[in-house]
């Protein structure tokens, strides 16, 4: 039985450069992202490296999942894995 993975993703090591829109369209080949954010600095104002990117359907959440886990992404190794919803 495998377990399931929701539709929210916990996006990390990604390089501080990387925009919302940009963290979008990455995960868009996938299927219907409802909703990307990253984790902005309350200070600053400047992302902290990780963010979530959440989809339609599960199953378009695993694809995204397996096919971005570990690319080179602006010039960093991302993980991606599925977000703790607690």
């Amino acid at each position: 039985m495998s377990q399931r993975i929701g539709t929210k993703l916990f996006v990390h090591r990604l390089s501080f450069y990387t925009t919302q829109e940009q963290l979008k369209k990455l995960f868009s080949p996938f299927g219907l992202v409802t909703q990307a954010d990253l984790a902005l600095d309350p200070i600053t104002k400047r992302p902290k490296g990780f963010g979530f990117v959440s989809f339609k359907s599960e199953i378009e959440a695993e694809k995204a999942c397996k096919a971005m886990n570990g690319r080179i992404v602006n010039g960093r190794l991302i993980l991606v894995e599925p977000a703790n919803e607690k």
